[in-house]
């Protein structure tokens, strides 16, 4: 048993054959990392990592609200932690791309926590190390959907690519190098997606995922979340 009370990690582990089963569309070949396990249905009180993803992912309309502080510390608290794990590292070389939420960008519940996080992320690196991230929306969904875990039926990874578009003028000069960043893994269902479409506009990149967590599995799909 966890408390909220414990450190949420500032160490990446590697998705390894033990872990790879726990999120079946992933494949050998995919290079993912994440920071903490999220356990579904335990509250945010459960682990520090639940207590981090569950006040992130706030929805919109928490805005203005007494909870949306929170949400805020969460998205600066996941941008250090990023940067404590990978910030050493030379990170000029690479491109980094959010997975795009499950809303239109008119949607008034549109939320662009990840392109947050890693803005955040790149002002720790440029204060640190003098260069900002090269950070990239390549991807973006054509229309609102519910969230997944919202939905009777969860998407396969081809249904899913065929909701993304590419924003083509954003391609010139990609790195070689793409990291595709999401807040939780959990089928990888949105990893293969996004690799999907943007291993065709960019064949010659490889890329890999970082998580701030995977979700440990449920014998149910019902999450605590807010939306």
């Amino acid at each position: 048993m966890t408390s909220a009370n414990d450190s949420f990690p500032e160490r990446l582990t590697k998705i390894d054959a033990l872990t790879r089963v726990d999120h079946h569309h992933l494949r050998e070949e995919d290079d993912c990392f994440f920071l903490g396990e999220y356990s579904a249905r335990m509250g945010f009180a459960h682990s520090a990592t639940n207590n981090l993803i569950i006040n992130f992912k706030k929805p919109m309309d928490r805005r203005g609200t007494n909870q949306w502080p929170y949400k805020a510390a969460k998205i600066t608290q996941a941008a250090r932690a990023l940067f404590k794990a990978i910030g050493a590292s030379d990170l000029r070389q690479y491109t980094f791309v959010p997975v795009p939420p499950s809303k239109f960008r008119v949607d008034p519940m549109y939320d662009d926590r990840m392109m947050s996080l890693l803005n955040q992320l790149s002002g720790f690196v440029q204060r640190n190390h003098g260069y900002a991230l090269d950070i990239r929306e390549l991807v973006s969904q054509t229309c609102s959907t519910a969230a997944v875990h919202d939905g009777d039926r969860r998407p396969s990874p081809d249904e899913l690519a065929q909701l993304y578009q590419i924003d083509a003028a954003q391609l010139a000069n990609v790195r070689d190098r793409v990291v595709i960043c999401d807040d939780v893994l959990t089928t990888g269902c949105h990893y293969r997606a996004m690799q999907s479409v943007l291993s065709d506009a960019l064949p010659a990149a490889t890329f890999r995922g970082v998580f701030l967590a995977r979700r440990i599995p449920e014998t149910t799909n019902t999450e605590d979340f807010d939306w």
